[in-house]
């Protein structure tokens, strides 16, 4: 009697996650699919005909205006409906609408609005983005969080904001954390670390030990799940890409890994 084996071998599990949109390569949240009052997406390296370094915002226009026609062409979108903050690291937190979405919002690191066709977008090449919509209230946010974000909690001012000027219920709100640098490729200093410590009481999870002295490896997308779960958020509401910036070099940006000159991915969201 013979045996014949048969070896099936699955398609890449971040392969499977992708999709075309128009020429660009993008990426979105599972959970957010059944929502069809919203559209969103998470841009990748793929696809760009502009230069292979993309960038949304800047002192000069024709730095970024290329990317955003080519972004908006890639959806079928009014690139003037894009909202980009000038992001600095702050936990600065803006709402936006047609009355200031033309203006350049300065020192901003989220936004928020409750405008259909207002694109609010946030850019990103290791720092977490996360995403943040109210089904009920009909309210979305784009949340840029390095680690000064992070330990600074800009994800909770957002979501207080959200209740503040809309009524939303955190309990209702779904949130989405995208494509970042990963702890084991995240190490950081003794100024990190303090922070860390100063603002979380998990730090056993958030902070594994380096081989280097007062240095130690530390978990964004774990330490903003928790920011969204002290803010109301059901853990069940959170979903978590799981995609490192940093490990796939062919789909994402990098700054730890490429410099700070490096392109960025845009993560971006819109009630429709």
């Amino acid at each position: 009697m013979r045996f014949v084996f048969y070896c099936i071998i699955a398609p890449n599990f971040t392969e499977m996650r992708k999709m075309i949109q128009g020429r660009l390569s993008v990426f979105k949240f599972e959970s957010f699919k059944k929502y069809k009052d919203i559209t969103h997406f998470i841009t990748s390296k793929e696809g760009w005909v502009s230069g292979n370094k993309p960038r949304f915002t800047g002192d000069r226009e024709s730095d970024y205006a290329a990317y955003r026609k080519e972004l908006a062409v890639s959806g079928d979108w009014d690139s003037t409906k894009f909202v980009f903050p000038r992001q600095t690291h702050s936990d600065h937190v803006a709402i936006v609408d047609s009355a200031n979405q033309a203006e350049s919002i300065a020192d901003t690191d989220a936004v928020i609005t409750n405008e259909p066709g207002l694109f609010v977008c946030v850019q990103t090449a290791d720092c977490v983005p996360i995403l943040l919509y109210d089904p009920q209230k009909k309210v979305v946010a784009a949340i840029h969080a390095g680690w000064k974000g992070t330990v600074s909690k800009i994800a909770q001012k957002a979501i207080c904001k959200m209740t503040e000027q809309y009524g939303s219920n955190p309990a209702d709100i779904v949130a989405g954390i995208g494509p970042s640098i990963h702890m084991h490729a995240y190490e950081v200093g003794p100024e990190v670390v303090d922070q860390v410590k100063a603002n979380f009481d998990n730090t056993g999870v958030l902070l594994k030990p380096s081989l280097n002295e007062c240095r130690a490896y530390f978990d964004l997308w774990e330490a903003n799940k928790t920011v969204l779960i002290e803010s109301g958020l059901p853990e069940a509401n959170i979903e978590v890409m799981g995609l490192c910036s940093f490990e796939h070099a062919g789909l994402f940006y990098s700054a730890r890994r490429d410099g700070i000159d490096t392109g960025r991915m845009v993560s971006g969201i819109r009630l429709v």
